[in-house]
């Protein structure tokens, strides 16, 4: 008989239900609890999702104490921390989405705690589980660009902009860039190999979200909406990043990965006012090279697909756990994502280019 593999969920706002509905179409999951830290939210949320007799909680560590196989950690940003470092010391595997943290030091922290539990930090980052993100990697990495010497990755939305729990800093921690840059970065970053990032020179900017003509809760508008980077990273690379909720402009352009030997321009799929950014699929790739002294452009075939992206990331999870097999996507990879994010917002702070460390583990 099929062991059956117990979860608990921190957090149930929006994107606690895209959890539930993932596990729940894998038979061999039983979600057993549900913590949410205001009163009733977690009774809601269990009698929405018809989770039968799922415990409720408003402490997330009365919800650890229990028999559990591994948690989702679905909260605010801010909260993504202490609660991360709570379930790997109680012991449970942890399904953690993004961003990782609100802060480097954070993110330092909770992969150590990892470590030193022997527990497993999966970050969720699904737009990893399409093909065309794969085929892209190995295009990279084939070595049939040569050497890669500057990327330039992000997206940008003409309306895009969220509100409530995402625009308050207290909550969110950063705005545009943790939540949708985060993709753009983990995109390049991946393919190139998770280069270590060692200085970053940015600009962030919220002219959109405090203006009450483009956003209803422009007077609650606490972070940035705008945010553009030049990154330099240990192996040499540079990589220029920007990313927008809202702008008076269609695209902020392709990704672009320049080699000695050819290029790869890569654009997003998606239409509409909320697509063009890296939180989904691939639309295109074509490489750019000389043939017998000719300049050439190769379209190059994606991969047709159906999966879900969003059910692939859990289903590893939960297959990871159930097989004792380490982290799909692991916190030590992401946390040079997220030192990225955190040496934008102290460059943009101090107005200068700042320097990033991150420590071995």
């Amino acid at each position: 008989m099929e062991k059956r593999i117990k979860i608990g969920i921190i957090g149930s706002g929006g994107i606690a239900g895209a959890h539930v509905k993932a596990y729940k179409e894998l038979d061999y999951v039983d979600i057993v609890a549900v913590a949410d830290v205001v009163p009733g939210r977690a009774e809601q949320f269990i009698a929405k999702w018809e989770l039968g007799f799922a415990a409720a909680y408003d402490d997330h560590r009365k919800l650890l104490e229990l028999d559990l196989d591994g948690v989702s950690i679905c909260t605010p940003n801010v909260a993504h921390y202490q609660t991360t470092i709570d379930a790997l010391n109680a012991g449970k595997q942890v399904m953690l989405e993004k961003p990782m943290s609100v802060t480097l030091e954070q993110a330092v922290e909770m992969v150590q705690t990892a470590k030193k539990t022997g527990n497993m930090l999966n970050v969720g980052f699904q737009p990893r589980y399409d093909p065309n993100m794969a085929l892209l990697k190995d295009l990279v990495q084939s070595g049939q660009l040569g050497d890669v010497y500057y990327v330039e990755t992000g997206g940008g939305r003409r309306r895009g902009m969220p509100g409530g729990t995402f625009i308050r800093e207290d909550l969110a921690g950063a705005g545009a860039i943790a939540d949708i840059g985060c993709y753009s970065l983990d995109m390049a970053m991946n393919t190139l190999g998770n280069p270590k990032p060692v200085t970053v020179s940015a600009y962030t900017s919220n002219h959109f979200g405090t203006n009450r003509k483009y956003h209803p809760e422009a007077d609650r508008f606490q972070v940035e909406d705008f945010g553009a980077a030049l990154v330099r990273f240990d192996n040499g690379l540079v990589m220029n990043f920007k990313i927008s909720w809202a702008m008076h402009m269609d695209t902020l352009g392709a990704t672009m990965f320049l080699g000695t030997d050819a290029g790869l321009k890569v654009t997003p799929a998606g239409k509409g006012p909320w697509s063009g950014v890296w939180d989904g699929s691939v639309g295109s790739i074509t490489m750019f090279h000389d043939i017998a002294g000719h300049h050439t452009e190769s379209p190059i075939p994606t991969v047709e697909h159906k999966k879900n992206l969003f059910h692939e990331k859990v289903r590893d999870f939960v297959e990871a756990v159930r097989d004792g097999r380490p982290a799909p996507i692991p916190g030590e990879q992401i946390v040079r994502n997220q030192a990225v994010i955190d040496g934008i917002l102290r460059s943009a702070k101090a107005k200068r280019e700042v320097e990033v460390f991150i420590p071995e583990f």
